[in-house]
């Protein structure tokens, strides 16, 4: 149960830093707020994608499956916003914008999955860095 509480609360606290984030964004870009969620998302694509990347491995550490929760789950998870997505592309469609409408989903879909690949890349060589640089390296072991 306290593990359970513990996660919880890493995940809120991380989702509200990540939801006050983006609204920071938005209200940095009022007259643009398709390019604010299109900057939202990819960035949290390619943040969350390192997170998982750098945070994972075999017999994950409790500090490290804790960074998860907060920075994945709760920052990523608030930051992200897929559902405005939706919305901007419905009321695209809805504006009879239906060009703009594709394209806007199909960007930002494509720009969030190569930004996962990139973070992915990026978190696997820093997880390789810390891991070369541990406490065996450092006494010569292999």
């Amino acid at each position: 149960m306290k593990g359970t509480v513990l996660a919880l609360l890493l995940v809120g606290l991380g989702g509200a830093a990540g939801s006050a984030a983006r609204a920071g964004v938005a209200l940095a870009l009022p007259a643009a707020p398709l390019a604010a969620t299109l900057l939202v998302n990819v960035v949290g694509a390619g943040v969350l994608g390192l997170v998982v990347a750098a945070l994972d491995g075999a017999g994950v550490s409790r500090r490290r499956a804790r960074a998860r929760l907060l920075l994945g789950t709760g920052f990523c998870g608030g930051f992200t916003t897929y559902s405005a997505v939706a919305v901007q592309t419905a009321e695209l469609l809805r504006g009879a914008e239906p060009g703009t409408a594709v394209g806007y989903a199909l960007v930002t879909l494509l720009l969030g999955a190569v930004a996962t690949l990139l973070g992915l890349v990026l978190g696997g060589l820093l997880q390789r860095g810390a891991a070369a640089s541990g406490p065996s390296a450092r006494r010569g072991e292999t």
